[in-house]
């Protein structure tokens, strides 16, 4: 595998079958997001997790726009074809970054679908700013204040964002040898046999943009690092908040990252309808691992007018 000729190369890519996706950039919160989007209809904002970008929704945006909604896949800050700034890496912000996307795509809310670090965000934005988030579907991490406890309770689990404490050695350790930890993070936190080389070759190739791999990491360090910080009390604190709008929660029984009963329990954060939704023999990336099923479940719940069922 050779380096990028340019990021528009690696990430602007056609959805599988050769479909065509509109990419296009967007301005909020300080900073250009680039977004795939496909379909007309009310929005539903794809946020991807780490070490993805955009891509890693390429199933359900034909499914979505197909079901009769406005689909559109974002590149977090510091990923994919998105700025790489030098600042604006706590959830905070990157959540603002997810608000200010809305409001620019001329909406007057979204339903937010995250995965990951995507899913993190999205439960910040529900609090946040609770009127441009219509419902929120979670998949693969539990609430914010959940994910702290767990991180805190199992280490083993979570060793992977202890390690990334370090400086300079963990961006090398995931560039290095045209990335291949990436692989490895996808193959072990994966089912059974998932995924294939070409589809790992393809989250390789965004690693490998200039600075992707330390601004991945960012969010990550300001987790821990702020844990007796004033600023990640505080928001440890506004996390307190319930979620007042339907919330779906997606998760894999296999998933050797997150554990079940530490994601099952972010429903005593929301003060609304909550859904929780388990598949049987996937790890991490249920959205990847079985899409059709993924997909079902998502556009079944966002169609459901009683969420609550």
């Amino acid at each position: 595998m050779t380096a990028p000729d340019s990021t528009a190369s690696v990430v602007r890519l056609a959805l599988p079958g050769g479909q065509e996706v509109t990419h296009r950039d967007v301005a909020a919160n300080g900073a250009r997001f680039h977004i795939a989007e496909l379909g007309d209809g009310p929005l539903v904002l794809l946020l991807h997790g780490f070490p993805q970008f955009w891509w890693t929704w390429r199933h359900q945006l034909p499914a979505l726009a197909d079901a009769g909604f406005r689909a559109v896949a974002m590149d977090l800050r510091g990923v994919g074809g998105s700025d790489r700034t030098p600042r604006g890496y706590d959830p905070a912000n990157l959540a603002l970054d997810i608000t200010g996307v809305i409001r620019s795509l001329g909406e007057p809310d979204a339903a937010l679908v995250g995965h990951d670090l995507g899913g993190y965000l999205a439960w910040t934005a529900a609090v946040m700013r609770p009127k441009l988030v219509r419902r929120l579907a979670v998949s693969s991490m539990p609430h914010p204040r959940r994910w702290r406890a767990a991180m805190l309770a199992d280490v083993r689990r979570s060793s992977h964002i202890w390690s990334f404490q370090r400086p300079w050695l963990p961006e090398r350790r995931l560039t290095a040898d045209d990335a291949a930890l990436v692989g490895r993070m996808l193959r072990d936190w994966s089912g059974p046999g998932l995924p294939e080389d070409e589809t790992v070759e393809v989250y390789q190739r965004a690693m490998g943009i200039p600075s992707t791999a330390h601004c991945s990491i960012e969010p990550y360090r300001w987790m821990v690092r702020s844990m007796a910080r004033p600023d990640g009390i505080l928001f440890n604190r506004r996390m307190k908040l319930p979620v007042r709008v339907p919330t779906l929660h997606l998760h894999g029984s296999l998933d050797p990252v997150m554990r079940t009963r530490s994601a099952a329990g972010s429903g005593e954060y929301v003060e609304a309808p909550y859904r929780w939704r388990l598949f049987d023999g996937l790890g991490h990336w249920p959205h990847e691992e079985d899409p059709a099923a993924f997909s079902a479940e998502l556009i079944n719940w966002l169609k459901d007018p009683e969420p609550d069922r």
